[in-house]
């Protein structure tokens, strides 16, 4: 065969060896806007760790871990060749890495440092852009601190190994440890979401504050993290344990792993179903008040999963940006093109309106006030709910714009496709977060009180978003019908948010096209359907990777 039929032209450069963090305008531009204000030492300090972050995640390495942790998923090992049960789930070295790099990062210590929150969720987003499958147990590692702040003698003796960032992988009495990784295990076969149902059980021991359990958990993500909160029915009713994988005098506790799950995607991180029969667990929180205590731990692992869903869309927006500026069709660079600028533009508000988003709900938890703790329990469900969902969509444009080659498996975005309707399932599904969210409408007024404050920072900028509030307060002034209605009511409270912080902070030209098409109504059902009037371009220039 003749050599010129190899030779490789009009094809984009493989994207690799530039700093994810440093290049994307609207992450780095939000978390300085986010810490103004803060000690310039600080600053500069946050500035240096998610610049390190940002290049190590678009190394050439990272993204040869990120391959080789999904072409080699973990294997479960139930037995030693004696038969003896061990209950061990092996992964290729490379997720572990990727894990280590995390917990090294400070990606499991937040609510501590100075700017914990939004350094974490910075880091966290351009972290899991090198691969998203070992995400599982940093944020539930992150997010059993609150959960455990509830008994002070527990905060004490596991949060300084939670937020360590020393990652050791194998199991060994948690004392025994620098680090060590939490999970979480609340879903059952037959209840579901509705953990009210229950049917694990608990009976008190002799020593105050310990049980055995009983029953099973079928949803149990990364069962070789060192413990796990988990709910289950004691006599007082349903009830928060925390349940070690190892007992401190180095025996393994009662930790039956069933099976892995054959998942869609988040193939690199393991996912079983468990079974306790007389498994060791300490009481955390009150007899009864298992949801209340475990609450805080369900917020922040939501909040994660906007994170992520941002995260994946910013990567398959920098893949699709990257393929359009090098490749050439019909005598032009695809991005020149007009219609695929609307396309590439409409994917960069959807992008924008997300991180945008993340960074404000991030920046909400450092502060720490009343009011943005009733900001917070409206908005992360709201969040949860329409960030998440426009994954998929989204990162499925994403991968067209990449013609064929997107939808072949080396190009990376059929992974990120797979792994794009994770998130809005995960941490309660989009049903469960608008229910939730009108729950916060009818028992706390506080919590609304702090979501239209916040919505209303913005009002009189822009007549779109003016007509767009005005046409909320209407739909949540009706209650006929609320809970059927609930989907879209709070779309609408994620736009008119999602507005009027692009209105506040975007460039002009993206906050425009934001309010023409989601907001005003100039928009058809699928991406690429701007109105040709708008600064399309800018809004391309903005997406694309800088530096």
């Amino acid at each position: 065969m003749a050599a010129t039929t190899h030779t490789v032209s009009n094809q984009p450069p493989l994207l690799t060896g530039y700093d994810i963090y440093g290049s994307d305008r609207v992450l780095s531009e939000g978390v300085e806007r986010h810490l103004e204000g803060a000690a310039p030492e600080l600053a500069a300090r946050v500035r240096e760790e998610l610049t390190d972050l940002g290049r190590a995640a678009g190394s050439g390495q990272a993204r040869e871990w990120g391959t080789l942790a999904n072409e080699n998923p973990p294997k479960l090992r139930t037995h030693d060749r004696y038969g003896n049960r061990i209950d061990e789930v092996e992964f290729h070295p490379s997720w572990h890495r990727l894990l280590g790099h995390a917990v090294g990062a400070g990606l499991t210590d937040a609510w501590g440092r100075p700017a914990g929150h939004l350094r974490r969720a910075a880091g966290f987003f351009v972290w899991s852009q090198a691969e998203s499958g070992h995400g599982c147990p940093v944020s539930m590692t992150h997010a059993a601190v609150p959960a455990l702040r509830t008994d002070p003698v527990l905060a004490a003796e596991w949060e300084p190994r939670l937020t360590s960032h020393v990652y050791e992988e194998g199991l060994r009495p948690a004392g025994q440890k620098a680090g060590v990784l939490f999970g979480m295990g609340m879903t059952e076969k037959q209840g579901g979401s509705d953990v009210r149902a229950n049917t694990t059980t608990a009976v008190a021991l002799d020593a105050s504050g310990e049980y055995l359990l009983t029953g099973h958990k079928w949803f149990c993500s990364a069962p070789m993290c060192d413990g796990f909160l988990v709910l289950a029915q004691a006599p007082g009713g349903l009830t928060c344990f925390l349940v070690p994988r190892v007992l401190p005098d180095g025996t393994r506790n009662v930790f039956a792993i069933q099976r892995l799950k054959d998942k869609l995607g988040n193939r690199s991180n393991a996912s079983s179903e468990v079974e306790f029969d007389g498994t060791w667990a300490r009481r955390v929180g009150e007899e009864g008040r298992g949801v209340r205590t475990i609450i805080e731990m369900v917020a922040a692992t939501r909040l994660d999963c906007v994170i992520g869903s941002a995260s994946l869309m910013r990567q398959a927006l920098t893949q699709a940006a990257h393929h359009a500026e090098h490749r050439s069709a019909f005598g032009k660079l695809l991005i020149d093109q007009p219609l695929m600028r609307n396309v590439l533009a409409d994917l960069a508000l959807e992008s924008e309106a997300a991180t945008t988003l993340t960074l404000r709900l991030a920046a909400a938890y450092d502060a720490g006030t009343d009011q943005e703790r009733a900001f917070l329990r409206i908005a992360v469900p709201v969040a949860k709910y329409w960030v998440t969902k426009r994954c998929t969509p989204m990162v499925a444009e994403a991968l067209e714009c990449l013609g064929g080659n997107g939808y072949v498996e080396e190009s990376g975005l059929p992974r990120l496709l797979r792994e794009s309707p994770l998130n809005s399932i995960w941490e309660g599904s989009g049903n469960v977060q608008a229910l939730d969210v009108l729950r916060a409408l009818q028992r706390e007024p506080l919590a609304l009180g702090a979501f239209l404050q916040e919505v209303g920072l913005a009002r009189g900028a822009d007549h779109r978003l003016d007509s767009a509030i005005k046409d909320l307060l209407t739909e949540l002034a009706d209650l006929e019908g609320i809970e059927a209605r609930a989907r879209r009511v709070v779309e609408r409270m994620a736009l008119v948010l999602q507005g009027s912080l692009l209105v506040r902070w975007a460039p002009p030209e993206v906050a425009d096209a934001f309010c023409a098409s989601r907001l005003g109504g100039d928009w058809g059902a699928a991406f690429g359907t701007l109105p040709h009037s708008l600064d399309l371009r800018a809004v391309v220039e903005r997406a694309r990777i800088s530096g």
